[in-house]
């Protein structure tokens, strides 16, 4: 490809590839693209005005360069009197392909991480009454903070664990990933089949019901056991 050709000559200096440490490692993870996976929790569903039984999962993306670290700050988003925490578990892959089946889709995984996917609902819901795509509302600047990558060589491959969240220390979120509609095999499987998967790749697990507001000033905890936590500020 041309783009990787160190001879090419660009109008300016690329930018800088979206990365996130990998824990244990002098290394760090560089990140392709980041999938998320809608309503993957029958009670958030549900919260969120929808049928909670087992429809095909659907996706939407973030650039890679929304990712804030863990312990940084979440600077609140112009446009929006309303921007909503979603807390979820984030799976990192280390290879890709088409049509992966369900059991070989582990195979692909690099390790996890935890997430925020903060959300612009006042867009989002604008959106979705004129029938337009979400990405005012959800792939806007500093909208996925994420831990370090955990790598599944240290941790396994989690199946059941709580994943929860506190704003400001009162609990909002929580739930577990063995609530998880669409679970991991299956979603990278399914998600396989309408993109070409790539190492680097993240994939937003889908968050429990409890999504909330959040306001300048407000620190939000949240984790996943087994996996990790994740601390941001609103700023």
């Amino acid at each position: 490809m041309t783009a990787m050709n160190p001879t090419v000559s660009y109008a300016f200096p690329p930018h800088a590839v979206p990365h996130l440490p990998i824990r244990n490692s002098g290394s760090v993870f560089p990140v392709h693209r980041i999938y998320c996976v809608g309503r993957n929790y029958a009670d958030h569903a549900i919260e969120m005005g929808h049928d909670p039984n087992r429809e095909a999962p659907f996706f939407f993306q973030k650039n890679p360069d929304t990712l804030v670290l863990s312990g940084g700050v979440f600077p609140y988003p112009d446009k929006s009197n309303d921007v909503h925490h979603e807390l979820e578990m984030v799976v990192a892959l280390k290879s890709g392909g088409k049509d992966i089946p369900v059991e070989k889709a582990l195979d692909h995984v690099f390790g996890y991480a935890v997430g925020l996917d903060m959300t612009r609902r006042d867009l989002q819901s604008e959106a979705k009454k004129a029938g337009r795509p979400w990405e005012i509302g959800k792939a806007f600047e500093y909208s996925a903070p994420c831990t370090e990558i955990v790598p599944a060589s240290e941790i396994g491959h989690p199946a059941k664990g709580a994943v929860w969240l506190k704003v400001n220390g009162a609990e909002k979120q929580k739930g577990d990933l063995d609530q998880l509609i669409w679970k991991v095999p299956e979603m990278i499987s399914y998600l396989s089949g309408l993109f070409e998967l790539k190492a680097g790749d993240l994939i937003y697990s889908g968050t429990p019901a409890g999504v909330g507001a959040v306001k300048k000033g407000d620190v939000m905890v949240g984790g996943v056991d087994g996996i990790g936590e994740i601390t941001i500020k609103v700023g």
